[in-house]
């Protein structure tokens, strides 16, 4: 009688994909949790971060930069505008867009949120060591990298 209840079979503990999806699972937990401290979900900091790198953009091309949906890129930017940390204005050279750009609240709670990020990342990578870090963001570099 097999009494490793609860253990997955050798045949899924040993697919990558399912490893990966498995650290992904974990990962967003901690990411998700880390972020709601900061009264944020994914979306707002990954909208906040790219304005701030890359300056003022249409939502359009917010969208495209950051893979955000279209639909869901409305609800993002009303959210991040109701609590002052973009503005979102027509463009002057087609008013039927909006340019939205990042206040200087919304430059400091991405400050913030940078810091809560890398306490959740710290404690996700906590089982490794620091060379291991390092490799792992390597390889999964690699992985996600472009492909042909």
């Amino acid at each position: 009688m097999d009494t490793s209840e609860g253990k997955p079979p050798e045949r899924l503990r040993m697919l990558p994909s399912r490893l990966t999806n498995q650290a992904a699972l974990t990962a967003n937990r901690i990411v998700d949790q880390a972020l709601a401290k900061g009264g944020v979900r994914r979306y707002h900091y990954a909208l906040l971060a790219t304005l701030e790198e890359f300056g003022p953009a249409s939502q359009a091309g917010l969208g495209r930069r950051t893979g955000i949906d279209r639909s869901d890129m409305v609800a993002t930017v009303n959210e991040l505008a109701e609590k002052g940390l973009v503005n979102r204005e027509p463009d002057p050279e087609d008013r039927r867009r909006n340019i939205i750009t990042i206040t200087s609240g919304g430059r400091r709670h991405l400050t913030e949120l940078d810091r809560l990020l890398a306490d959740a990342q710290d404690e996700f990578l906590s089982p490794l060591p620091a060379a291991d870090r390092r490799h792992l963001i390597d390889l999964l570099t690699r992985l996600v990298g472009e492909r042909p």
